[in-house]
């Protein structure tokens, strides 16, 4: 589902005004730097899966959850839906197409740091009107603790608090909170995050762990 030119063109002028955009990786790969990096998927997709931030493989094929992580999630997501391991890259990038993948801010930001609170509350309202008007589902799987708290962003004192306390519990990665949202325009929904580690191998307490902790996720959801 892609973004329609209203939507497209508001990204890119927020874009255009945003300083750290990792501009040389896009220039390496021939893209346009203000063109925003989301996977919508289907409008009535039973999952989406929110992550931090587009990385520079995520620039080469111009959609998110492709890089070394998204393919992490995307072998566990075929192995899951097929009963046996996903056979290629093409394989795993057609799950594109049955899930909504987003992220906080979908441009990458120079040297993979995350984006500032500055940045993500300027993408925040945008973001939120493609889960909210965009998007029919509630299950959200985020992945490590800037997808997750990106939910508590222009939220009541109560609710940021609510999802601090929330990371802090041990069993965070099987437990789920709901969380309460609404568009500038007022359209409220009720979101269901499932949180779980971000999937990179630099997240060396929960990296090896990653695989089975989704896979608990899909299974819980009933996904098939």
């Amino acid at each position: 589902m892609p973004l329609d030119k209203k939507q497209r063109q508001a990204f890119r002028d927020l874009a255009s005004d945003t300083q750290g955009i990792d501009v040389e990786t896009y220039a390496r790969f021939d893209k346009d730097p203000l063109e925003p990096l989301i996977g919508l998927g289907r409008a009535d997709a039973p999952l989406a899966f929110f992550g931090r931030d587009p990385g520079r493989d995520e620039v080469k094929h111009g959609e998110p959850f492709i890089g070394s992580g998204g393919q992490i999630v995307r072998k566990v997501l075929y192995r899951h839906l097929h009963g046996e391991p996903m056979p290629d890259f093409e394989a795993g990038r057609a799950l594109s197409r049955d899930y909504f993948w987003i992220n906080t801010v979908p441009y990458k930001p120079i040297g993979n740091k995350a984006w500032s609170m500055q940045v993500k509350r300027r993408f925040h309202p945008l973001m939120r009107r493609l889960l909210i008007d965009g998007w029919q589902g509630r299950d959200i799987i985020t992945l490590g603790r800037e997808a997750f708290l990106w939910f508590g962003i222009e939220q009541p004192k109560a609710v940021r608090e609510a999802l601090e306390q929330f990371w802090q519990r041990d069993d965070r990665f099987d437990a789920s909170i709901e969380v309460d949202m609404q568009t500038d325009g007022g359209t409220a929904r009720r979101l269901r995050l499932h949180p779980l580690p971000h999937p990179s191998p630099l997240n060396q307490i929960w990296f090896k762990r990653f695989p089975e902790l989704l896979e608990a996720r899909l299974s819980a959801l009933k996904l098939s």
